[in-house]
């Protein structure tokens, strides 16, 4: 499938989320729940709050899709790439399939989602150029966080996640995802 014929699948079919393997197999995920989107909102909060303060890199929530250089396209929950790694793309790659991997990738596991093939995902990432990865398990109450040249570390019942030293000063609040209005 062609860089083109993929864009057209996921605009003519926007209530799916597609990606791509490495080994060039389609992938269809449907629209989250409400509850799960709520926790994907809160992640895109936190992460764009902490960005725009920031200021050295660019967010993305959970529609951006990413072109890898293994040639997976993968959408991730949540993402950010350092402004100079962003700036060096040109303005159509920027607005069509962006040929990069993130400098940080957040993956939520919804409930239609297997542990095994989301550690395999996080792998992925880090192998691509990811230097931050962080797998967050609602169902667990746990995050498990991948590093390069690092064996990912899983946390049980984390209340703040830090992002330092890849990203200096970001703090995730796990236990907003589980506050109620």
């Amino acid at each position: 499938m062609t860089d083109d014929q993929f864009m057209r699948l996921c605009r003519d079919n926007g209530d799916f989320h597609f990606e791509i393997t490495a080994e060039k197999e389609l992938i269809v995920m449907t629209g989250s729940n409400p509850e799960t989107d709520r926790k994907n909102a809160n992640i895109t909060m936190q992460l764009g709050v902490w960005a725009t303060r920031d200021g050295t890199g660019v967010f993305f929530g959970s529609s951006a899709i990413f072109l890898l250089p293994n040639g997976a396209r993968r959408v991730p929950d949540g993402a950010w790439i350092r402004k100079e790694r962003w700036n060096q793309l040109t303005e159509q790659r920027k607005s069509t399939l962006t040929e990069i991997c993130p400098d940080f990738i957040i993956e939520l596991r919804s409930p239609s989602d297997r542990i095994g093939v989301l550690e395999q995902k996080m792998d992925e990432y880090i192998r691509n150029g990811a230097q931050l990865a962080w797998l967050l398990d609602p169902f667990d109450h746990a995050a498990t966080i991948y590093r390069t040249a690092h064996a990912p570390q899983r946390i049980e019942h984390p209340s703040v996640i830090s992002g330092d030293p890849e990203l200096p000063g970001f703090k995730f609040d796990f236990r907003q995802m589980f506050l109620q209005a």
